[in-house]
C-alpha cells in the first residue's frame, strides 16, 4: 500500500507516535520532511504536535526549529501558541514567551482558550523581573472569569512571590475566590524567602489543611532563616516524611553549622531505609567537610559507588572534592577531580582550585586554571576567588596582581568586594601593607570587615602598631561583636609591651559584652571525637597522661634545639609562667593525645578553630622529624602538612 492510499488519520497517528519517541533534532527533521511529502503539514493536529514536541523537548535548537515551522502556518491554533509560550519560558528566552502570548491574544481573541498560557507568561515575567508587565497581565486576568480559575490565580501569587513583591502576593492571596494547598504553600514560601518568619509561621498555623509540601516548606524556610530549632520542631512532629523532609532538615543543620547533627540525621535516615537523594548526599558531604571527619567521608563515597550514583549527578563530584580537600586529603580530592575533569562542569574545577588553595598549593592551582583555559572552560567569579586565595596562601604576589587584571580585561569580570579582599590579603600577607592600604583607598566600593582584618592580621605578624591600630578600629566599627578584631588589637599592643592599652581593649570587650573565642582543637581516634580547649584541664581519665606527654615532648625537643617562643604568650606574666601557658595550647594537647593513642608511624590529623601560633608551628615541625610522624593541622585559614621537620606552608601562613 502506498503512502497516498493510507488514510490521513492513520498517517497522522503513526507520525504522532514517532514524534513521541524522538530523541534528537535529526529525527525531528526526518519526520518533518516526511510530513511535507505526505502533506501532513496541513493537518492541524499533526503540525501542532510537531511544534509542541519541538518546543518542549529542551534539545539544542529545538525552539528555533519550532519557531521556523510556526512561521509557515497561516492560522495557528491556541495549542500551538500555548506550547511555544511554555517552551520559550522554560527553555528559551522568556521575552519570546510574552511575545507569543501577545500574538495569540491578537490572533484568537478568545480568553477562555488561552487560560493555560497564563502561568507560563506570569513565570516569564518573574524570570525577566518584569513587575510592571506582571501587574498588567494580572489586571487582564481580573477582567475575566480566569480570576476564578485556581490554576491561574495561583500563578499570579507565585509570580509576585518570585518577584519579591510579598505585599502584592498577600493582597492577591487575600482576595482569591478559592484558595487551595498550592495557594497557601506559595504564600508561606514567599514569607520565608524574604525572612518574614513570624508571618509564615502564623499562616502555617491558619492553614485549613497541610500536606508534605507544607511541612517541607517550613523546614526549608526555617533553616535558611537561621531558625534551625523551629525546623527541627516541625520535622519531629511530622507523622509522615519523604526524602525531601530528611534532605531539608539535613540542609538546615548544615546551613546553621550543626554539622554533627546533620551527620547523625543522615545515619538515622539510612537506618530507617530512606534512600537519600543527591541533595542529601551533597549536604552531608558539606557537613563532613566542616567536621573534617575523613573516615565518614570515605564511607559516604563508598555508598555513592556501591549504589551506582554517578559522580556527575548534581554537585556530587564538587562536594566530594571539597570534602576530601577540607579533611586534609588533597590527593583523594585530585583523584575524584581527574575522573570528572573531562567534563565542562565549572563547579568541579572551582572546587579543585579552592581545595588546592587551602593547602597552600598556589602553583598547582594555577596549573589547573591554565588547563581550564586550554579546554575552553570559561572561568567565573568563584574561579578567580579560589585562584586569588591560592596565590595569597602561596605568597605569589606577582601572579595575583597579574590575574586580577586578566579577570577584568580578558574575561570582563568586574571585581567584587571578595575579589578586592583577596588582593588586599595577598599584599598584606606578603608584608606590603602600604600597597594593601592603597587598594582599599582606590577600590570603587567600601572595604568590609574582612579586608580590614587582613590588614590587621598582617600588622600583628609584622609588629606594625600604627597601621594595625587603624585597621583594628575600623574593623571594630564595622562589626563591634567580632571578638577577633579586639583580640588582634590586644595582641599587637602586647607585642609592643603596651600593657595599659591591652587593659583598655579588654575593658572595652567587657563593657560591650564581647567574649574571646577560646582556642579549640579536635582529633578523631577510632571514629570518636576528642576536644581540647586552650589552658583547660581534660577529663580526669586521661588529662594527666596528656600533660605528662607534653612535658616529655618538650624535654625531648629541647635536645634538638627547641626553644619555646615566649613572645607568643601575650599576657603580662613571669617568663616561667609563659612556658607553662605555651604547653597548654590546644593543638599541643591534641598532638600529645594523638601520639599516645595511635600506633608508631600513623599520621595524625588535628583540626583547630584559630590560626596556629608560631611556637606550636615550630614545635610540631620538630615532632614530625623526631617521632617520624606525618602531622596534618587544619587551622582557621589553611592546612599545614608537617613531615620530616618541615611544613608544606614553608613557614608562610
Amino acid at each position: 500500500m502506498t503512502a497516498s492510499s493510507v488514510p490521513v488519520s492513520t498517517l497522522a497517528n503513526e507520525t504522532i507516535s514517532k514524534l513521541k519517541r524522538c530523541k534528537s533534532m535529526k529525527e525531528f527533521h526526518q519526520i518533518h520532511a516526511h510530513m511535507i511529502k505526505t502533506n501532513l503539514v496541513n493537518h492541524t493536529l499533526t503540525i501542532s504536535k510537531l511544534i509542541a514536541f519541538c518546543s518542549l523537548s529542551a534539545l539544542p535548537n529545538s525552539l528555533s526549529y519550532a519557531s521556523s515551522v510556526f512561521r509557515r502556518i497561516e492560522n495557528p491554533n491556541y495549542f500551538i501558541f500555548y506550547t511555544l509560550t511554555k517552551g520559550s519560558c522554560d527553555y528559551g528566552d522568556p521575552l519570546d514567551s510574552i511575545s507569543y502570548y501577545v500574538d495569540m491574544v491578537s490572533c484568537l481573541n478568545e480568553l477562555d482558550k488561552i487560560a493555560f498560557s497564563f502561568p507560563s507568561v506570569l513565570k516569564a515575567c518573574s524570570k525577566l523581573r518584569a513587575f510592571k508587565e506582571g501587574k498588567q497581565f494580572f489586571g487582564q486576568i481580573l477582567k475575566t472569569q480566569l480570576w476564578f480559575d485556581p490554576f491561574v490565580s495561583n500563578s499570579v501569587v507565585r509570580m509576585f512571590v518570585e518577584l519579591g513583591e510579598i505585599e502584592f502576593a498577600r493582597g492577591v492571596f487575600d482576595k482569591m475566590p478559592e484558595r487551595d494547598l498550592i495557594s497557601w504553600n506559595s504564600m508561606i514560601t514567599g514569607y520565608l524567602r524574604v525572612g518574614e518568619v513570624e508571618l509564615a509561621s502564623q499562616l502555617f498555623e491558619e492553614m485549613p489543611e497541610r500536606d508534605l509540601v507544607s511541612f517541607n516548606t517550613m523546614i526549608d524556610g526555617y533553616g535558611k532563616c537561621g531558625r534551625c530549632e523551629l525546623a527541627e520542631e516541625i520535622f519531629r512532629m511530622m507523622n509522615e516524611k519523604d526524602v525531601v523532609s530528611w534532605t531539608s532538615m539535613i540542609s538546615a543543620y548544615v546551613i546553621n553549622h550543626h554539622s554533627s547533627k546533620a551527620l547523625n540525621l543522615f545515619r538515622e535516615m539510612l537506618s530507617l531505609g530512606v534512600k537519600p537523594d543527591v541533595p542529601a548526599i551533597v549536604s552531608v558531604l558539606a557537613a563532613i567537610a566542616d567536621l573534617g571527619f575523613v573516615e565518614e567521608g570515605k564511607w559516604v563515597h563508598d555508598y555513592i559507588s556501591s549504589n551506582k550514583i554517578s559522580l556527575n549527578s548534581g554537585f556530587i563530584a564538587s562536594a566530594l572534592i571539597d570534602m576530601y580537600s577540607k579533611c586534609g586529603y588533597i590527593e583523594n580530592a585530585y583523584d575524584v577531580f581527574r575522573r570528572v575533569s573531562h567534563g565542562q562542569k565549572i563547579g568541579d574545577w572551582n572546587s579543585m582550585i579552592s581545595g588546592l588553595a587551602i593547602h597552600g598549593l598556589g602553583q598547582e592551582a594555577l596549573e589547573v586554571f591554565l588547563e581550564m583555559e586550554r579546554m575552553n572552560i570559561k572561568p567565573d567569579e568563584i574561579t578567580f576567588l579560589g585562584l586569588f586565595s591560592a596565590f595569597s596562601h602561596g605568597g605569589l604576589v606577582d601572579e595575583g596582581q597579574f590575574y586580577f587584571e586578566i579577570m577584568q580585561e580578558k574575561y570582563n569580570i568586574a571585581p567584587k568586594l571578595q575579589h578586592y579582599g583577596c588582593l588586599i590579603d595577598l599584599l598584606a600577607r606578603a608584608g606590603n601593607l602600604v600597597d594593601a592600604l592603597k587598594v582599599i583607598q582606590h577600590m570603587p566600593i567600601e572595604a568590609d570587615v574582612l579586608a580590614w582584618k587582613a590588614i590587621l592580621s598582617a600588622s600583628v605578624k609584622l609588629g606594625n602598631v600604627m597601621i594595625g591600630e587603624k585597621a583594628a578600629l575600623r574593623a571594630i566599627e564595622l562589626n563591634p561583636n567580632d571578638s577577633s578584631s579586639y583580640v588582634m588589637l590586644s595582641n599587637i599592643y602586647a607585642k609592643a609591651g603596651k600593657w595599659d592599652d591591652v587593659a583598655k581593649v579588654r575593658l572595652m570587650m567587657k563593657q560591650r559584652g564581647v567574649r574571646k573565642i577560646p582556642g579549640c582543637s579536635l582529633i578523631v581516634i577510632d571514629r570518636k571525637v576528642h576536644q581540647f580547649l586552650v589552658a583547660k584541664e581534660m577529663d580526669a581519665g586521661y588529662g594527666s597522661n596528656v600533660h605528662s606527654k607534653i612535658e616529655e615532648l618538650v624535654s625531648r625537643l629541647k635536645l634538638e634545639g627547641y626553644e619555646p617562643d615566649l613572645s607568643q604568650v601575650l599576657l603580662d606574666v613571669e617568663q616561667v609562667g609563659k612556658g607553662s601557658l605555651l604547653n597548654l595550647h590546644s593543638e599541643k594537647m591534641a598532638l600529645a593525645f594523638g601520639l599516645i593513642n595511635t600506633s608508631n608511624g600513623a599520621p595524625i590529623h588535628i583540626i583547630k578553630n584559630l590560626r596556629i601560633c608560631c611556637d606550636c608551628h615550630a614545635f610540631i615541625k620538630l615532632v614530625s622529624s623526631v617521632y617520624n610522624r606525618k602531622i596534618v593541622v587544619r587551622d582557621q585559614n589553611r592546612f599545614h602538612h608537617f613531615q620530616n621537620g618541615s611544613c608544606s606552608c614553608r613557614d608562610y601562613w
